[in-house]
């Protein structure tokens, strides 16, 4: 039997156009953790699985994680997220560098779920992570690295809204309004996380299933009808815990930032670590309503590691998710064609040599230079240079070769000159 041409299921093939525009989204993602002073890392494919058992979360550790025993008998898995990476790399550093630490990194991961729009089990992910920051600049900072990243693909408030909540405001709904205990306030973060995802019906069934009396479940009820950071003040009435998220918005708001926030009670992440404030980044376009984009503050990560516990924050956006936003916006450049400066072609055999030797000089000087490995034609010169993405053409013919000068044309302009091939500090300039 013949073996498939397609790739895995859930994974992608990523030829020439496909790459560029991966290329293109890591180039943005890059420069703009660069903007902010962040230092790239990465860290091994394989992890212990002990290292997500720890605090990932039961759904990833029961089905999500490619896991196997290795010929050492040790139980390994495909990375399916970064951030227990980074924090036992910091962890193994932390007492001897400079804080804050500012890492971030372009990862690959896997997870094994169902393929879908948006959601593949083989992505690319920016995760950019902060430690041992001031109380609440952290998540500042953060914030502000999303927001610029999004804003250097064109995007602004109109593309996506930010929405926040906090989970010590979840902890204390739970434990100090509803008096439940830790099993129960467990199942209902699970119900919390995936409110907006079901119908009313099945919400409501699910609430019933926890057994909450009436009095709990009106004060449940208020806690997810809640829609704005007003309404969040109101229900906390001045407990202490509403002092941070108002402080946090007050500031973000000094900065600029306030059209891009929406407060939202259903955002808890699903993962374990998280311990602060939490967020996700929504797309706001009608045929792309979703989550892009998310993050939050996790205090006592570095204690699975018998460490002092730092406080972290961090956001991971994945390159399927941002693909799509960028697409459906119409943000996207056109990656059908490479980027090149010059296309040497040569008409005889006896202009090779000198068309390749151009070539090689330009090289040395720092040009994208591709050239035909073959005499052709001059008719076919201009449609081969233009495939390529060539924004000049170098033409070697016999009277070139006489003169020993070449011809340039400029794709866009359609201008031509000449110039000696002994200048080549002046044929760069001119290709500059």
């Amino acid at each position: 039997m013949a073996l498939s041409k397609r790739p895995y299921k859930g994974t992608r093939d990523f030829f020439p156009e496909l790459k560029r525009g991966q290329d293109f989204l890591f180039q943005k993602m890059s420069q703009t953790a660069h903007l902010f002073g962040y230092e790239p890392y990465d860290g091994p494919l394989l992890e212990e699985v002990d290292l997500y058992r720890a605090k990932s979360g039961e759904e990833l550790i029961n089905d999500q994680i490619y896991s196997f025993i290795d010929r050492g008998e040790r139980h390994v898995a495909i990375r399916p997220e970064m951030t227990p990476t980074v924090a036992r790399m910091v962890a193994q550093i932390h007492r001897e560098v400079t804080r804050p630490i500012r890492w971030f990194t372009i990862a690959n991961l896997m997870r094994y779920e169902r393929p879908q729009k948006g959601r593949l089990r083989e992505h690319w992910q920016f995760n950019c992570d902060i430690f041992g920051a001031p109380e609440g600049q952290g998540e500042v900072e953060i914030l502000q690295v999303a927001i610029a990243l999004l804003n250097n693909f064109g995007a602004n408030e109109k593309h996506f809204e930010i929405r926040l909540n906090d989970r010590k405001i979840v902890d204390y709904t739970f434990n100090q309004l509803l008096k439940i205990d830790d099993e129960k306030a467990l199942k209902l973060y699970k119900i919390v996380d995936r409110a907006t995802k079901v119908s009313k019906e099945a919400l409501d069934k699910m609430i019933d299933e926890l057994g909450l009396s009436d009095e709990q479940r009106k004060i449940f009820s208020d806690y997810l009808s809640l829609n704005s950071f007003g309404d969040l003040m109101q229900f906390l009435a001045g407990s202490e815990v509403a002092t941070y998220l108002p402080k946090f918005v007050d500031q973000m708001e000094e900065l600029g930032y306030l059209p891009y926030l929406k407060y939202d009670p259903t955002i808890v992440r699903g993962l374990d670590y998280y311990t602060g404030m939490v967020f996700e980044i929504f797309d706001k376009h009608p045929e792309n309503r979703r989550a892009l984009c998310g993050g939050g503050a996790f205090a006592d990560l570095l204690k699975i590691f018998d460490e002092t516990p730092l406080a972290g924050v961090g956001l991971g956006l994945g390159d399927v998710t941002l693909m799509d936003f960028l697409k459906v916006h119409n943000l996207l450049p056109s990656f059908e064609r490479p980027s090149n400066d010059l296309f040497v072609s040569f008409q005889t055999e006896e202009a090779k040599i000198p068309a390749l030797k151009l070539a090689k000089e330009l090289r040395s000087n720092n040009l994208n230079v591709i050239t035909t490995l073959e005499p052709l034609k001059f008719k076919k010169i201009f449609p081969a240079a233009e495939k390529k993405g060539a924004r000049f053409v170098a033409i070697f013919g016999d009277k070139e070769l006489e003169n020993n000068s070449v011809q340039f044309k400029n794709m866009q302009t359609k201008e031509q000159t000449e110039l000696s091939l002994s200048d080549i500090d002046k044929i760069v300039e001119y290709l500059k």
